[in-house]
């Protein structure tokens, strides 16, 4: 089978990290090691340059993924029973986090309007009084949304006027398609930036996710030392020395290589557009304006379960993520990822055509 699946990319990662994590590999220590102040001005600089967020070092913590993240954050900020609203479909280690934590799963479901996904304002409005925290994703995974600043803004006042929390996952805020342009959530007023948790890590980014390097961006104190007290407790605050490397690389000298590599991921959204309109009409595509996932409606040929499976895979030979594991709204989609050679895509696309054309 062809993977389009998991969000990780088929490119080699940059030359520059690979140098840096070799050049390091060459200390024959590999014992304990501290973060130094690289680590932290390699996060402001690309907060600063790529998203005009001006970040200060205190508000910086480390932790070993986006996901041990999230359920840290539910750890840290909730009790259990206490409600969660999450947004499917959406990424689906968002359930985890709540539901195995003896929290109460709260669904905002995305409704569509005419051209696009947003956010069910209205039924959040009834939600939030219900709930202690949100957990965002923007850019949005699997609908491709990049949340415009005055959708982030609504939101937000939704929120401070329920007492909201929220975590905003931004794994994906680096790869905003040319046009289009990423909104931190955390950077729209000081009242929000006091009642988020950021998400980041170079790891969708840079094709880093095997070195385990993300970082939360708390700049409330007492959230912040709330967070930290998880993590000491369950002692995941020493993380990797090759990821640390890494990170000081790619945030320092990534520029160019990522503003070259979102050129060829919207080439690929581009060509998978024209190609399915010519040759499978029937699979309508949501605009994608963010990451390299294309969400794609298979509804019209209301197949079930084994079967999409089995068309999928025993005929088309193809690994696509199934759209139903991002909880409701997804039943019927696949998410398709194009972050590969575009001779992959062709091929991929051509045994898509042939098995449902």
């Amino acid at each position: 089978m062809l993977p389009f699946w998991v969000a990780d990319m088929d490119f080699e990662t940059p030359a520059f990290v690979r140098e840096a994590v070799m050049q390091r590999a060459q200390n024959p220590v590999y014992g304990y090691t501290f973060r130094d102040d690289r680590f932290y001005d390699a996060i402001i600089g690309w907060m600063q340059r790529r998203h005009g967020w001006k970040v200060e070092k205190d508000w910086i913590v480390f932790t070993p993924g986006v996901v041990p993240a999230l359920n840290l954050a539910v750890l840290a900020f909730t009790e259990p029973g206490q409600g969660i609203i999450v947004q499917p479909p959406v990424y689906f280690p968002f359930f985890g986090a709540v539901a195995d934590h003896g929290r109460e799963l709260i669904h905002n479901q995305l409704i569509t309007n005419e051209k696009e996904y947003v956010i069910n304002y209205d039924e959040l409005e009834t939600l939030a009084a219900e709930a202690q925290l949100l957990m965002l994703c923007n850019p949005h995974n699997p609908v491709g949304r990049s949340w415009r600043k005055d959708e982030l803004e609504r939101l937000a006042n939704i929120c401070e006027r329920n007492n909201l929390m929220v975590i905003s996952d931004e794994i994906h805020a680096d790869l905003v398609l040319p046009g289009y342009r990423h909104n931190v959530f955390a950077a729209l007023d000081e009242e929000t930036a006091q009642r988020t948790i950021t998400l980041h890590a170079p790891s969708k980014t840079f094709n880093l996710a095997g070195l385990n390097t993300a970082f939360a961006i708390i700049p409330s104190e007492a959230l912040r030392k709330r967070f930290e007290h998880q993590i000491e407790k369950l002692h995941l605050g020493l993380g990797n020395l090759f990821g640390f490397e890494a990170l000081i690389a790619a945030f320092n000298k990534g520029d160019e290589w990522l503003d070259q590599l979102r050129g060829y991921l919207a080439e690929n959204v581009i060509f998978t557009k024209e190609f399915l309109a010519e040759h499978l009409p029937e699979i309508y595509i949501y605009p994608t304006e963010a990451t390299y996932l294309i969400w794609l409606d298979f509804s019209h040929w209301r197949l079930s379960d084994e079967e999409f499976r089995r068309k999928m895979i025993d005929e088309a030979g193809l690994a696509l993520s199934r759209g139903a594991d991002f909880g409701p709204g997804g039943e019927g989609f696949m998410r398709l990822n194009v972050a590969c050679p575009k001779s992959m895509l062709v091929e991929g696309l051509q045994r898509l055509a042939k098995a449902f054309g």
